[in-house]
Parts: C-alpha cells; sequence; structure tokens
C-alpha cells in the first residue's frame, strides 16, 4: 500500500530529516515562515499540530505560549519531536487518514498541518476532523504543495484527477522514493469548503533571502513560480 510505503520513506529520512530541519531551505527560509504568518497570536492558545514530524513548528509554538499536541504517523518522528521539545508539548503516534476519536470536540484555538495532506488519497475525513476539533472562531492552517508546480513536475496529463505519484528525494541522507497524491486546485480547494470552512487566506510564497545562499537556482525559480501553497480557513458558524 502506498500509505506503507510513506511511512518507511519517513522512518528512513527521520534523524537526517531533524538534522537538517533548522536551514533546510524549503523549510527554514520557504515553508515556515510563510505558513507562520497566517497563524494568529498563540500564547494561550491550544495548538493541534497534525504531523508534526520532528517538531520544529511545535518548538516555535511551544516558545510562543501556546500549549501544543503534536501527532504524526512516523514513531521516529514522534520520538524526535519529544526530543526537541522534552519539557513541554504532548506527542504521539496517530495517522491522520483515521477519527481523532482521542480528541474531544471543540478542543483545539488552532490546527496546523504543514505539508502534509498530499500524503492522503482522501482529505475529506481529515478535513470533517479538523474541523470537528475547532472551537468556535478558531482557524485551520495549512501548508501544500503548489498543484499547478506538481502538475508540472510530475508531468500529468490527468489534472483532474486525484492521481499517486512519486519522486526520489536526495536532501536527507541516503536517497528515498517518496509517494504521495497529485490532486487540482478545485479539490483541494473544495476539500476545505464542502467541509465546512471558507478560505480566508491563500498565500503563494516567495521565499525569504536567506534562502538564496543555501540554493541561488531554486532561489530564483521560486520567485519566478511557486512550489507551495498555504491556506488559512476558518470554520462557518
Amino acid at each position: 500500500m502506498i500509505s506503507e510505503k510513506i511511512l518507511s520513506a519517513y522512518e528512513t529520512m527521520a534523524e537526517k530529516y531533524n538534522e537538517l530541519i533548522d536551514h533546510k531551505p524549503h523549510n527554514a527560509y520557504y515553508d515556515r515562515p510563510n505558513t507562520m504568518r497566517l497563524i494568529p497570536e498563540a500564547k494561550g492558545k491550544k495548538v493541534l499540530d497534525a504531523a508534526c514530524g520532528p517538531g520544529k513548528y511545535a518548538e516555535i509554538l511551544l516558545a510562543q505560549g501556546a500549549e501544543v499536541t503534536g501527532i504524526d504517523f512516523s514513531p521516529k518522528m514522534i520520538d524526535l519531536a519529544k526530543q526537541r521539545n522534552p519539557t513541554s508539548g504532548e506527542f504521539f503516534v496517530h495517522d491522520m487518514s483515521k477519527a481523532f476519536s482521542m480528541f474531544e470536540t471543540n478542543t483545539f484555538d488552532i490546527v496546523l498541518c504543514a505539508l502534509a495532506l498530499h500524503y492522503l488519497e482522501d482529505w475529506n475525513p481529515t478535513i470533517r476532523e479538523f474541523h470537528r476539533v475547532l472551537k468556535p472562531g478558531a482557524c485551520l492552517v495549512v501548508s501544500l504543495e503548489h498543484p499547478f508546480f506538481e502538475y508540472n513536475y510530475f508531468k500529468s496529463t490527468r489534472y483532474f484527477e486525484v492521481e499517486p505519484v512519486k519522486c526520489t528525494w536526495n536532501g536527507f541522507g541516503q536517497a528515498v522514493e517518496v509517494h504521495s497524491y497529485r490532486r487540482s486546485l478545485g479539490e483541494c480547494i473544495s476539500s476545505f469548503t464542502n467541509n465546512g470552512f471558507y478560505i480566508d487566506k491563500l498565500v503563494e510564497p516567495k521565499p525569504l533571502p536567506e534562502f538564496e545562499k543555501f540554493d541561488p537556482e531554486y532561489f530564483k525559480r521560486l520567485n519566478e513560480f511557486p512550489a507551495f501553497m498555504c491556506i488559512r480557513a476558518v470554520p462557518r458558524s
């Protein structure tokens, strides 16, 4: 199954991923700063970090005074998140394609899901669960691989389909084959609007200037065409 291959890939590269996460340019100077700008004042708020990885977002939010719960389907990533945040935060293994039965309705002020939804074939159950566990007036902040970028990158000829795709990552030690699902822009947006949210803000980000010293070629490309997309969604009354 594709989900098992995705888990195996992340278990394989977890240690190196954690080692590089603070300054790897796509994370540190592209995804994180642009996603964090969509997160409201976190002090005193209860945050669910869904697909928390090695706990870098959690580390930032905890430092801002948030109460953070992190979930991830990779046991190694959860171990690393606990090591990164040894005295605060709660972290445990959970596959976010499954119901969040451990959380009561209206629990969180913010749900964050960074660069992870594309690992799910069907977003609808997960986004319904995000909606359920959010308090009234709360928000969901996600970052995604941009659907136009993916369509070009994977050389797809089936834009309107939810399509399994794969590529090889070479930036985390050994080469790792990573599987995911590509979908259209309309499919991305309707997954939120059909499940109780409206889109409050959509950002096609540009990299921070710091990115250039790590990868000047990709810095130029990201200033010409986005690879990611960041969305803040708010539950409808």
